[in-house]
């Protein structure tokens, strides 16, 4: 895995040994970050179920003023704080939470984040709960949700596909975003 673009453009990742996590791939993460480009700059992000960190490394990398990493597997976080460490993020823009994506997403929603992105595992419900969530009540300006094609996710305004993954996004003011170009669903 390396980094797309910005200040820490092609830098290497460490990735996880086996199939446990599956981080986002290169093309996908660089026409996600692609998307939402025009939001990142400044912007107070948070990378859900943040596995490697790819998505919030590239975030910041891309100029995000910082980004809250949330993940429950202790050998995910620790990977992390690696690839940060490598970095040289700081622990003020590198915000690394141990807890369930889930539970701080919905604490967010008095106080949302201007970008969320999240990769839950596939194929056990979690992207569409998260995406009911923000329906629910938006804990963030912006969400990008990755997630397996055959997993619809409700009340998507954009759904981009590439190959068996799926990205959806929700937009709090329900306007595409200036370098999107609408759904392709």
């Amino acid at each position: 895995m390396r980094i797309v673009a910005g200040r820490w453009r092609g830098r290497r990742l460490k990735a996880p040994a086996g199939e446990a996590v599956r981080p986002t791939g290169d093309r996908v993460r660089e026409a996600w970050m692609s998307i939402v480009q025009l939001h990142i700059p400044g912007a107070v992000a948070a990378d859900l179920f943040a596995g490697t960190g790819a998505l919030g490394i590239e975030a910041l990398s891309r100029g995000a003023a910082s980004v809250e990493f949330v993940d429950l597997a202790p050998a995910s976080l620790a990977l992390l704080k690696e690839n940060l460490a490598l970095l040289g993020a700081s622990p003020v823009e590198a915000i690394v939470r141990r807890a369930d994506a889930l539970r701080v997403a919905a604490e967010r929603a008095d106080d949302p984040w201007d970008l969320a992105f999240a990769d839950p595992p596939y194929r056990q419900g979690l992207a569409t709960e998260l995406a009911e969530r923000w329906l629910e009540a938006p804990f963030a300006a912006i969400l990008g949700i990755e997630h397996d094609v055959q997993e619809p996710l409700p009340g998507a305004h954009d759904t981009r596909r590439y190959g068996i993954t799926a990205l959806s996004f929700y937009y709090r003011d329900r306007a595409t975003p200036r370098g999107g170009a609408g759904s392709t669903t």
